[in-house]
């Protein structure tokens, strides 16, 4: 069963989601950390015109969007995990 979990656990830490838009780019990993943040030189020449808000904006919406296809990401894995080793994890809850 331990071997399982750390199997479970090395299927989590090998996911990685990558998500883009307006010259950010930004890559989640299965447990919701960020692995990078990339800015183009385009959207950093925005923000010293003065649109700081936009990308506040931006940031916070890429940074989002990432996180969430990487917890999709996740939940997938993790359902096919569990349907294909469900029986030796069954000891868990008590079945």
């Amino acid at each position: 069963m331990r071997s399982q979990a750390k199997r479970m656990q090395a299927e989590v830490n090998s996911i990685t989601a990558e998500y883009q838009n307006g010259g950010i780019t930004v890559v989640a990993q299965g447990d919701c950390s960020i692995q990078s943040i990339k800015i183009s030189p385009e959207t950093w020449a925005e923000v010293s015109s003065g649109k700081v808000d936009r990308f506040e904006t931006m940031l916070f919406n890429v940074v989002n969007g990432a996180i969430k296809k990487a917890r999709e990401e996740t939940q997938m894995r993790m359902a096919k995990f569990l349907q294909e080793n469900g029986e030796g994890l069954s000891s868990l809850f008590g079945k």
